[in-house]
């Protein structure tokens, strides 16, 4: 092959990858269904903008968007792109509906099921705390780490699952149980930074949020040890705390939860989301 032709070559070959890098860069990409109690992770232009359920949402400089899906949510979600030029574009993801099995738990204190008024009062001022901790957004991308266990042990409480304790029906169930003794360490299943963390909650006992960035965090309960501050940066897999019984628990348990904001999303479903 001669010089120019090898220049040729280059140049066909060049513009060819410049071509599709800007197709790329053009693309709008969300998954077509998801199930309820999920959390999406689209692709849209960089600088374009992004609307969900009445919420603008963030975008990483490569374009990369995160929310979720609640866990009676009936769909089909719609997601409102505006791009750079104005163009105005959209996408519709149907929603798989779940089946929520009944859980009884029994042997939890009865004082934690019916509190009196002023127990009642101090429940809500704590978990209005918690809360307001779920409203961070920051720019922080550890979300779209593949999340890890933060404790190996039996599944003894599935998220979603209507709940029944002492036979009185309750909220459904927030989180993911994992049974484990007293004093198994925790481990951060993502990286982020302790948003929250009081080792004496009413109904939660110790309690640690860890936020992940766009609006996502992880929750932990019945902690018997808390070994991070509010502030401190963790890595995936740092020993964060250790698990108790502490709070509403009928035995030794870790409670793990995930928010987008206000909405809690299926722990289960991350671990099989790469």
């Amino acid at each position: 092959m001669s010089g120019l032709h090898r220049i040729a070559l280059f140049l066909l070959l060049a513009t060819s990858i410049g071509h599709a890098a800007d197709a790329d860069e053009t693309r709008i990409v969300f998954p077509a269904q998801t199930s309820q109690g999920s959390l999406v992770i689209g692709k849209v232009p960089p600088a374009s903008r992004v609307s969900y359920a009445d919420r603008e949402l963030r975008i990483t400089p490569y374009g990369t968007v995160v929310f979720g899906v609640g866990r009676d949510e009936q769909g089909p979600l719609k997601i409102a792109v505006t791009l750079a030029n104005g163009r105005s574009e959209s996408a519709r993801i149907e929603v798989v509906p779940r089946q929520w099995p009944v859980e009884k738990v029994d042997g939890v204190p009865p004082k934690t099921v019916d509190p009196p008024p002023a127990i009642a009062a101090r429940i809500a001022r704590e978990q209005a705390a918690v809360a307001a901790t779920r409203q961070r957004d920051d720019a922080r991308t550890d979300f779209t780490e593949h999340f890890i266990r933060p404790v190996e042990g039996r599944i003894s409480g599935r998220f979603g699952n209507q709940r029944v304790y002492n036979g009185k029906p309750g909220a459904p169930h927030s989180g993911m149980d994992i049974a484990a003794a007293t004093g198994t360490q925790v481990k951060a299943p993502a990286s982020g930074i302790v948003s929250f963390a009081d080792a004496d909650l009413y109904l939660t006992g110790g309690t640690l949020v860890i936020d992940h960035g766009h609006g996502v965090s992880s929750t932990f309960l019945h902690l018997s040890r808390i070994d991070v501050a509010v502030g401190d940066i963790v890595k995936q897999g740092q020993v964060i705390a250790a698990v108790g019984a502490t709070g509403r628990a009928s035995g030794p348990h870790l409670h793990w939860g995930i928010n987008w904001f206000d909405v809690r999303i299926d722990p289960q479903l991350l671990l099989g989301q790469p």
